[in-house]
């Protein structure tokens, strides 16, 4: 009777811990002698090397010492096109690099936290997959230093998978509905066109484009020196520009982006709403520069 009294609390603790696990947006993986060039070098190997490919990269806010790769895969995407509810907000994997004179500090988006974040009741389902994906991009990052540092505040998985930051704002399906198209191609093309002329002063980071089931993701770098990441990045914390740049995903012949107020808290998960208030107009105007990309 005691050996069974005690398997059952440590199995109720077992899953207490698990249920309980916490998680932070980011990684800071060390810093590196030499050039961005040099570094961001070695990390594209590495990350190659684990199975990733380039999809863009792009100097954040047009600032030359923040620089942001993104990177997928064919097995990362293929769950994201499974996912019922948007889940090609997820298709990028993002590493950050803070120039500082000869020297470059290697950052991570943490992919267990964006999956749990973005694809909440079905994470479960391709757990398995995502840790499999999650542990080869991190080891990859964290081989070129041996560092793998996790910052930015944390959130509890089962908290992260029904997020929002407080009663009465945003949760991830509450994204916004940018416009609606005549077709697929068109909303691609429209706003495809319009980044590559650097309207609203935006730029195309990636693109990824499924036309057998007419759904696409785009990268949108916000260069804006008032409205855009040079702005909002130094007031919030700069060494969380892997979180950039900002999506815009079409299914069928709509385009969305997920709500300002929604994804700038789920990556600053730490920040007062004192904090958040210092940067206010920011979701309405990247709301606005992105419906002007669907003009």
């Amino acid at each position: 009777m005691k050996k069974l009294f005690f398997s059952i609390v440590f199995f109720i603790v077992t899953v207490f811990q698990i249920n309980a696990q916490s998680l932070s947006p980011f990684y800071d993986c060390g810093t590196s002698n030499g050039n961005l060039s040099q570094v961001k070098d070695k990390v594209k190997k590495n990350l190659k090397d684990a199975g990733f490919y380039v999809t863009g990269g792009y100097f954040v806010g047009g600032n030359k010492k923040w620089y942001v790769l993104t990177v997928s895969s064919k097995n990362l995407q293929s769950i994201c096109l499974k996912v019922k509810d948007k889940g090609l907000f997820a298709a990028n994997l993002r590493v950050g690099f803070i120039v500082n004179n000869d020297k470059v500090t290697i950052t991570a988006l943490n992919p267990k936290y964006m999956f749990a974040g973005y694809f909440r009741n079905e994470y479960d389902k391709y757990k398995s997959s995502l840790s499999q994906l999650s542990s080869k991009f991190l080891s990859a990052i964290k081989s070129i230093n041996g560092k793998l540092v996790s910052f930015g505040g944390s959130l509890e998985l089962s908290k992260l998978k029904k997020y929002h930051y407080m009663m009465g704002m945003p949760y991830f399906d509450d994204y916004i509905e940018l416009k609606e198209f005549s077709s697929f191609e068109k909303a691609v093309s429209t706003i495809t066109n319009n980044l590559k002329n650097n309207k609203s002063h935006t730029r195309l980071v990636y693109k990824l484009e499924y036309k057998n089931s007419k759904k696409a993701v785009i990268g949108v770098g916000l260069l804006d020196k008032e409205k855009g990441a040079q702005h909002f990045l130094p007031i919030i914390g700069y060494k969380h520009l892997a979180a950039m740049p900002y999506e815009i995903v079409i299914y069928g012949n709509k385009a969305y982006m997920l709500h300002g107020r929604f994804r700038f808290a789920m990556y600053w998960p730490e920040l007062s709403m004192s904090q958040f208030s210092k940067i206010m107009s920011t979701p309405g105007d990247i709301e606005d520069i992105m419906e002007s990309l669907t003009e």
